[in-house]
């Protein structure tokens, strides 16, 4: 049986937008697992692995506590909440840090839109 991270999903890498991680927003981490970018959409800090697929739990730990600290960097200790749902991407693993109370940050021209929420 394959592992999780042998698993590749319907999107073919090749076209999947996470996979070429073009610079097109500020970046504040990157190693050779994974990077930290502004959310092009939502402007809040994201976090991407550099494999095309879903990692395994010790793997996606490890992301989200890579991904905590650039989002307390951001909003401070708990001024933050991870958001792990793929909606837009859901084969290739990514999470968002949203500030406290809302779903877009407030550099997002979508926050003055939308306000603090979006549904979820």
């Amino acid at each position: 049986m394959e592992s999780r991270s042998e698993i590749r999903l319907s999107s073919n890498a090749d076209e999947c937008l996470l996979c070429r991680a073009e610079r097109v927003t500020a970046w504040h981490y990157e190693d050779d697992e994974c990077w930290v970018a502004d959310c092009l959409v939502c402007a809040t800090p994201m976090i991407v692995w550099r494999t095309h697929g879903l990692p395994e739990a010790e793997i996606e730990r490890r992301l989200i506590d890579q991904l905590g600290r650039a989002a307390a960097a951001r909003y401070g200790d708990g001024g933050y909440w991870i958001d792990a749902e793929r909606r837009r991407i859901p084969d290739h693993w990514h999470a968002h840090a949203r500030p406290e109370g809302g779903f877009f940050d407030p550099k997002s021209a979508l926050y003055t839109k939308w306000g603090r929420s979006a549904s979820r």
